[in-house]
């Protein structure tokens, strides 16, 4: 018998707790009226961290790029409470698509490159029917190839999220950690951190997926829907 699936991702709770409670309570409730700047950063904060900490727990799937993303809250309330300057604050936005990219470039040289999990996934793929049809063709370095291309994507991917990251909190942030002002200007860095970072790099990564499918029908002759999990068998 087949292990059980992982547990899908509930996306709203991701961009709840990611991206409107942190944007929020930043943006109208670090004033000293209210939580102040110091508990509105920890509120902000608890949000994110808390729901990496679930998700790692509820979908039993440990990997670099979650550790990565909870290491990523913790540094920016750590830079927050030393009062670090802007600048910083910037440089660690810029470091963590970086530490992305590299390990998706590094993992190359492993038995399990980042791209199988990220692109090359049995949850949307029929890779045993894939590898079955490569096989008989002879195939899978053809294939190896090909998965070598899309890391190369997935990293170029990582490269621009690092540059509009760095761009937008040097654009953005301007007062002194620790303050109000500041806790605005993070939140606004947030709310925007969609359209102007996650959206470029989604689009970057759907075209390097396309490229995969693409390169997949040629190499297998297999239509998309029979490469996709749960697709039609040929013949």
């Amino acid at each position: 018998m087949s292990s059980a699936a992982p547990k899908k991702e509930n996306l709203f709770l991701n961009l709840a707790c990611n991206l409107a409670v942190p944007t929020f309570v930043l943006m109208k409730l670090s004033g000293e009226n209210r939580l102040g700047p110091q508990w509105g950063m920890i509120v902000a904060l608890i949000f994110p961290l808390g729901y990496g900490i679930y998700d790692l727990i509820q979908r039993k799937k440990t990997n670099l790029f979650s550790i990565i993303g909870i290491v990523s809250v913790l540094l920016t309330g750590g830079l927050n409470q030393v009062k670090a300057g802007p600048m910083a604050f910037a440089i660690k936005e810029a470091a963590v698509p970086t530490i992305f990219g590299a390990a998706v470039l590094i993992s190359m040289r492993t038995k399990r490159p980042r791209v199988r999990e990220m692109l090359w996934n049995d949850q949307v793929i029929d890779t045993a029917r894939v590898d079955a049809v490569l096989a008989e063709r002879g195939a899978r370095a053809d294939l190896d190839r090909l998965l070598a291309r899309a890391s190369y994507g997935m990293a170029c991917s990582f490269l621009l999220s690092a540059v509009l990251n760095f761009g937008l909190a040097r654009y953005l942030l301007k007062s002194p950690a620790g303050t109000p002002e500041f806790n605005a200007e993070l939140g606004r860095m947030t709310g925007l951190s969609w359209p102007v970072i996650v959206l470029p790099t989604m689009v970057v990564t759907m075209f390097v997926f396309w490229r995969l499918m693409s390169g997949l029908t040629q190499l297998t002759g297999l239509e998309l829907d029979e490469i996709f999990r749960g697709g039609a068998k040929k013949g």
